[in-house]
């Protein structure tokens, strides 16, 4: 039986949701010069950003990590504002 993964951020989430948000949140200059890959600086797209993720465990870590802060500094931005 699978325990339930309340503190797990990414937790029914999928790499092109992260992506997508990043890219919203960022936008592709400022998400190349955060996480230095090629595919997010030399002509960057949703597809394939996703295809070298899927292959590159080091590299989707480092994604993964950056949209986790995201969420953090979302939730502290939201946590001032409701003050």
């Amino acid at each position: 039986m699978k325990m339930p993964q309340l503190d797990n951020p990414l937790h029914g989430i999928t790499l092109e949701m992260i992506l997508n948000q990043l890219v919203a949140c960022y936008g592709w200059d400022e998400l190349g010069r955060k996480i230095e890959i090629r595919c997010f600086i030399h002509e960057p797209s949703i597809g394939s950003s996703l295809k070298f993720l899927r292959r590159t465990p080091w590299a989707r870590q480092q994604v993964e990590s950056l949209y986790i802060a995201m969420l953090r500094h979302s939730d502290r931005e939201k946590g001032r504002n409701s003050t």
